[in-house]
C-alpha cells in the first residue's frame, strides 16, 4: 500500500497560483492540482471542501502574501520617494487582482490593499489633498503600467509621472 504524501498547504497554494497564471481559471481542478502536487484528488476535497474553496484559499494566501510584502516596502522605503516605494513593492499581478475583485472578500482586501498604498504614497508626496489625488493617480498609473507592460508597449516612467503630478 502507497504510503500518503503530505504537503503544506503554502505549496499546494503556489502550484494554484502557477496553474492560475498558465491556463486562467479553468485550469484549476482537483484532478489538476492533484497531478501537479502528487496528492490524490479525495485528499484535495477532504483538506479544502471543494473547488472553490480551494481556488479562494490559494488566493488569500497570495495577498496574504502581497499584504506582508506591502507592509516591509513601506517601512523599508520610509525615507525614500513614491518611486522607492512601488519598486520595493515589486510586480503585482494584475490579472490575479482583476479576477479577485469578483469575490466580494477578496476585493474588499483589494481595496484596502490599495487605500493603504495610496496613503503611503500621499505620505511621500508630502500630504494633503492634492497629494492624496497625486497619489491615486500614481497607483492608478503604476497598476496600468503592470498590466499593459506584457503587450511590449512603451512603459511610463513612475519618475515622470511623479514629476508631472507633483
Amino acid at each position: 500500500m502507497p504510503r500518503s504524501r503530505t504537503i503544506p498547504d503554502a505549496q499546494v497554494f503556489a502550484i494554484i497560483q502557477r496553474l492560475l497564471e498558465d491556463g486562467g481559471d479553468r485550469a484549476v481542478s482537483f484532478g489538476t492540482v492533484g497531478t501537479a502536487t502528487g496528492l490524490a484528488p479525495p485528499t484535495l476535497v477532504q483538506r479544502y471542501g471543494n473547488r472553490d474553496a480551494m481556488v479562494r484559499a490559494a488566493r488569500a494566501a497570495a495577498w496574504d502574501a502581497l499584504e506582508r510584502r506591502t507592509t516591509a516596502a513601506i517601512a523599508e522605503t520610509a525615507d525614500k520617494g513614491p518611486q522607492g516605494l512601488l519598486k520595493a513593492i515589486g510586480p503585482i499581478d494584475t490579472t490575479a487582482i482583476a479576477a479577485d475583485l469578483r469575490d466580494a472578500e477578496l476585493a474588499l482586501r483589494a481595496s484596502a490593499w490599495r487605500a493603504g498604498v495610496e496613503t503611503a504614497l500621499c505620505q511621500r508626496l508630502g500630504g494633503g489633498q492634492k497629494a492624496r489625488e497625486s497619489a491615486a493617480l500614481l497607483f492608478v498609473a503604476w497598476q496600468g503600467q503592470a498590466l499593459w507592460s506584457g503587450t511590449g508597449a512603451p512603459a511610463v516612467r513612475l519618475k515622470d509621472a511623479v514629476k508631472r503630478l507633483t
